[in-house]
């Protein structure tokens, strides 16, 4: 049966109208999770422009990471000094200047500062969304609420090369940056109307926690960062990252633990809930974001796609994850969530395994198949994981919750886009080792179908050697995919420790205000 306006719990925080302030909270969070990606594809313009070298011009993505990472702890301390409306607003327009600032930057130093600038202005935004979603949505609508916020947060990295393409080739560089404009600035609108202010909570700030925090993280983004570039543990720098990770994680897991006031309170990791969603998460992150990094170089290395057809094959992911979120949001108050899961996760280990039969000579269709069946796996993993993960966590640690949820997401998108482009560096040689080794004089098949290969021409040996290479490459993409299929599949026990269950103690109570209030609301939407 259909539940009445009246029959819901009252929110956390009442507000004038639900429906055009999720409008804004989602404008801004696609305009953040978009600037991940976006940028990547207009790299080797932005090197041409700016007279930089292929390797320094990664400093404009990893800057920006890097800052991110660090900031976003910082979102439950700030928003609670200064109130969450005032927060937003200035990360909004903050991250929208500094936007403007890398659509006009002359050199490289002026573009890695105005991203770390826009990194943490940015970092604050989706934890922020998060949480204020969770705050005016009651308790029985928490799942379609989660189902809107995942949808910004799924969709933007997967439409974010696809973007950026077609406004590197169609205008120029720049206006990936400045397209960000007129989004922040009808953002900033909507939520100085219908965002409210709430109470400020002046707590101390812990800085040696907070510093600690901050050089594990900050080292764990360079260590993902860099490792590639640098032969991972063949480098000193690599062993560097490795121990600043160990040392400020250890030190800060043991100062919070004994501080009176420590910058996170670890008894919100009590919650076993949010304790596994984190683990959960982190894996939703490996497996989502790996994919997306190894897609459009398969396509358009090997398979010589342009960008924009890329674009255009992997777009079928994307609508089918906002459709299945959609559809899960409605589905989270009728089934057992952790059932949707585990349905979300077959799904995906479906198409993982779809993609190891892929091969040179096929069409557009089973990426296009794979990719849908994908996204719609993802919804049903992201809509009810989001949804039981804050299900029994305190309001007061909602904030703080979902700053170290969007961390952890984060950072299990960078240890994945890492691990694959690593493993996938390794199989490139085993199997150019194992193809090459079978091209012997010995063997019929050179004898019989490659005989010009056994004169020794060098023309023909360049030939074949780019065959191998090109067969090599195919071969490590499948083992990647591979890999994920295993990951998907070794996340499934995780989810038999959720549970559902109430907020624990301090959920509002409702008065007869709000009551009217909800009953004026819902008509207006």
């Amino acid at each position: 049966m259909a539940r009445t306006p009246q029959s819901y719990s009252a929110p956390a925080l009442v507000v004038r109208h639900r429906g055009l302030l999720t409008v804004a909270l989602m404008l801004a969070t696609v305009m953040q999770v978009l600037d991940t990606t976006i940028a990547n594809v207009a790299l080797p313009h932005m090197a041409a422009s700016l007279n930089a070298a292929q390797n320094e011009i990664t400093w404009v993505l990893t800057s920006y990471i890097v800052a991110a990472a660090i900031a976003t702890p910082l979102t439950g301390w700030v928003s609670d000094r200064i109130g969450q409306k005032r927060l937003f607003i200035v990360s909004v327009v903050g991250f929208t200047g500094a936007s403007l600032l890398c659509g006009i930057a002359t050199s490289l130093d002026e573009m890695v500062l105005f991203r770390i600038i826009q990194g943490i202005c940015g970092a604050f935004i989706a934890p922020l969304a998060q949480t204020v979603m969770l705050n005016i949505n009651p308790r029985e609508r928490m799942g379609q609420a989660m189902a809107i916020y995942g949808a910004g947060i799924m969709v933007g990295p997967i439409i974010g090369p696809t973007l950026g393409g077609w406004l590197t080739e169609s205008f120029n560089w720049r206006w990936v940056f400045l397209v960000n404009l007129p989004v922040g600035v009808v953002t900033v609108a909507m939520l100085a109307i219908y965002m409210p202010n709430t109470d400020i909570r002046r707590r101390p700030f812990d800085f040696f926690g907070f510093g600690m925090l901050a050089i594990a993280v900050g080292a764990l983004q360079l260590l993902l960062d860099r490792g590639a570039d640098v032969g991972w543990f063949d480098a000193t720098e690599t062993w560097i990252y490795l121990g600043l990770v160990i040392a400020g994680l250890w030190v800060f897991v043991v100062h919070c633990a004994t501080a009176e006031h420590p910058f996170v309170d670890l008894n919100m990791f009590k919650d076993l809930n949010f304790a596994m969603g984190l683990v959960f998460i982190f894996i939703v992150g490996i497996t989502l974001f790996a994919g997306l990094a190894l897609l459009p170089p398969l396509l358009q290395n090997l398979m010589g796609y342009p960008v924009i057809y890329t674009g255009l094959v992997m777009a079928p992911r994307g609508a089918a994850t906002m459709i299945s979120m959609i559809l899960v949001g409605r589905l989270v108050g009728l089934f057992d969530s952790r059932l949707l899961v585990l349905v979300g996760l077959g799904l995906m280990a479906y198409s993982l395994s779809m993609m190891t039969g892929f091969n040179l000579q096929m069409d557009s269709s089973p990426i296009i198949w794979s990719g849908a069946v994908q996204g719609f796996g993802m919804g049903f993993v992201f809509v009810p994981l989001s949804t039981l993960a804050f299900a029994t966590i305190a309001n007061k640690f909602r904030t703080d919750a979902t700053s170290m949820f969007s961390l952890v997401r984060n950072l299990g998108s960078g240890v994945g886009i890492s691990m694959v482009t690593a493993v996938l560096a390794n199989m490139l040689q085993v199997n150019h080792a194992e193809l090459a080794e079978r091209l012997t004089p010995a063997s019929a098949a050179v004898r019989s179908q490659m005989p010009d290969l056994l004169t020794g021409n060098p023309q023909v040996v360049a030939i074949v050697n780019g065959l191998v290479s090109q067969q090599a490459a195919m071969l490590s993409y499948l083992d990647d995919f591979q890999l994920m299929v295993w990951i998907s599949l070794a996340s499934v026990p995780i989810v038999l420790l959720l549970r559902g269950g109430k907020p624990k103690g301090d959920a509002p109570k409702k008065s007869p205000e709000e009551l009217a209030l909800e009953r004026t609301q819902s008509t207006a939407e």
